[in-house]
């Protein structure tokens, strides 16, 4: 069957439409992923313009209509991502903590898929040449490795990340959401009025929406 180059055209226009709404809509996380979620954006929606703009049994209004629910998809999966915490945590994981004070937690390292070749690798990449002077090192979400080296100074915590308690960074202080609410409630702020709170020094720094 002979290509239209016309419908090609229209599909091409379509789907570049779409993509530039998801950037903007959504943000530009997708342009550098940090998340499960950026990731899987684009292979879908690189995986929907690739297979079906060439497929003349697929009519223009089908191609849109596909765009248009995975739109809502992701928008729903980012807004939940945002709003639940058990839900964030299915879908991206957490951070989990590798090396704590120069001692390599192998048990977390494996289960996270991280051998000890990777672990050297990143380790390298961050400069660090001998581990025993290695404070905290965080294995991300996004596959990249966090170090905080044993003589760096103001090491910041963040405890509370888009108005929820970030509990994996309060366990690591010794500390709970009770008295994140009192270091708060100095400055007559509630966890759901900070976008982004440090705990640094001893000090909570805020940082209100």
């Amino acid at each position: 069957m002979d290509l239209s180059y016309a419908d090609l055209t229209l599909k091409f226009t379509v789907g570049f439409i779409f993509m530039v709404i998801q950037i903007n809509l959504f943000g530009k996380s997708n342009l550098a992923p940090t998340s499960a979620i950026d990731q899987l954006q684009n292979y879908v929606l690189g995986g929907i313009v690739g297979g079906m703009i060439y497929n003349q049994d697929i009519s223009l209004l089908q191609f849109t209509m596909v765009l248009l629910i995975w739109t809502l998809i992701v928008f729903i999966a980012k807004f939940l991502t945002n709003h639940n915490n058990l839900f964030k945590k299915i879908v991206q994981g957490s951070p989990v903590e590798v090396i704590t004070n120069g001692k390599i937690n192998v048990n977390s390292a494996l289960k996270m898929g991280l051998s000890a070749s990777d672990l050297a690798f990143k380790l390298r990449q961050s400069g660090v040449n001998d581990i025993r002077n290695v404070k905290r090192a965080i294995f991300e979400q996004n596959a990249q490795l966090t170090v905080i080296m044993k003589d760096e100074r103001n090491i910041k915590y963040p405890i509370v990340l888009d108005g929820k308690v970030n509990s994996d960074e309060l366990d690591i202080i010794g500390k709970d959401s009770e008295w994140v609410e009192e270091k708060l409630a100095e400055h007559n702020l509630k966890i759901s009025e900070v976008y982004l709170a440090n705990y640094i020094n001893g000090k909570v720094i805020a940082y209100t929406y």
